[in-house]
């Protein structure tokens, strides 16, 4: 599966995968990485219009990042979780550390 990063007047959003698991996610995250610090991200932004599934290693995805962008300031939300995504979100505790819209 490809991934899509837009970036936008300093807003990055990460189109996530069908299946998060471990092969996507060190992928993603390798690339996310590089992209955060390469351009000023003030607001990073996870969609999971498209995921399915997600295990651990793609929640560890998501905590990471948000790390690295709360380091300089910036702000986390997540769009367009189904309800799967959202049981994973409430479970995992993402939810009281990251706005879902």
């Amino acid at each position: 599966m490809e991934h899509k990063f837009e970036k936008e007047y300093g807003c990055l959003i990460l189109k996530m995968p069908e299946e998060l698991d471990h092969h996507q996610a060190e992928f993603l995250k390798e690339q996310a990485d590089g992209l955060i610090m390469k351009y000023p991200v003030r607001s990073l932004v996870f969609d999971f219009s498209d995921t399915q599934f997600m295990d651990s290693s793609g929640i560890g995805v998501i905590i990471g990042r948000c790390k690295n962008v709360r380091f300089s300031g910036g702000y986390v939300k997540a769009i367009h979780l189904n309800e799967q995504i959202e049981r994973i979100f409430k479970l995992s505790g993402l939810k009281k550390i990251i706005e879902v819209e």
